[in-house]
């Protein structure tokens, strides 16, 4: 039988610790069985920005003009990837926890509470290499006051990306095909996020513009951008935008996973 929200809420908070030491758990050992470890934390974003950059930036030259192209694309990168996880991770998580769901009895919350934290964990380290990134390679990206806000900006798209995961981890475990169809929406969300390109460069209509500008994604990271790469405080707008989309997916996709408790471990039994 499902618990009220509040009890739900309760039960969560009481297994607090238990998540707190799982995630870090597997935050700590997710590379061990690889030669490089931990290292393809720092090795597998830039590698993928540097293919980014070799595409875009020598091949099709989207970056000319521009002051700092190869800074704005790692953080492009390393944002979108950071969110593209959480999506597409999401949709197998309860499967691969099968045996635990149906040994134990908890809130099955706890699972993308964890997933996610474990992510957060890791992005830590990764936002820490983007900023020494931009700060060593051409053209120099040098640390300002502004960099601080990397602070409440990283936190913003970790609430996001919880309740991404808490959607997709529903969706994915009633209809396991949907795993395929998130993938294309990941695709399409790094081209409507502004990741490798300026959309305003290539985007005339204003509605269109506007429309876009309503990703939080798109706001995250260009906030990022304007913090450590221009050297400002992002605009009023767009810390509206990133808040109130990050908290409302959060609280829908929070409750849109409670709303199926029940039938997580029934389903797989």
């Amino acid at each position: 039988m499902r618990p009220s929200l509040g009890e739900y809420l309760q039960q969560l908070w009481q297994r607090r610790h238990f998540i707190w030491y799982d995630s870090r758990h597997r935050a700590s050992t997710q590379n061990s069985r690889m030669h490089l470890g931990n290292v393809w934390l720092f090795l597998r974003p830039l590698i993928d920005a540097a293919f980014y950059f070799v595409i875009f930036g020598l091949v099709l030259k989207i970056g000319k003009g521009m002051e700092n192209f190869p800074a704005f694309l790692i953080i492009g990168i390393l944002l979108y990837r950071s969110t593209a996880t959480s999506i597409t991770s999401g949709t197998g998580l309860l499967r691969s926890n099968k045996a635990m769901i149906k040994a134990f009895t908890f809130p099955r919350a706890s699972i993308p509470i964890s997933a996610v934290l474990q992510a957060t964990m890791t992005a830590v380290f990764t936002t820490m290499v983007m900023c020494f990134a931009i700060m060593v390679i051409p053209p120099f990206a040098l640390p300002q006051i502004s960099w601080v806000l990397v602070i409440p900006i990283f936190l913003i798209q970790a609430v996001l990306n919880l309740g991404l995961m808490l959607i997709t981890a529903r969706i994915g475990f009633h209809v396991p095909d949907m795993a395929n169809v998130l993938a294309v929406v990941s695709r399409f969300l790094m081209y409507g996020s502004g990741v490798m390109f300026p959309i305003e460069r290539f985007l005339d209509n204003e509605t269109a513009l506007s429309i876009v500008t309503l990703n939080p994604l798109y706001q995250i990271i260009d906030m990022m951008r304007t913090v450590l790469l221009d050297g400002q405080v992002p605009d009023l707008r767009a810390w509206i935008i990133s808040i109130v989309s990050a908290v409302g997916i959060l609280v829908v996709g929070f409750i849109y996973f409670w709303r199926a408790e029940e039938s997580y471990g029934r389903e797989l039994g």
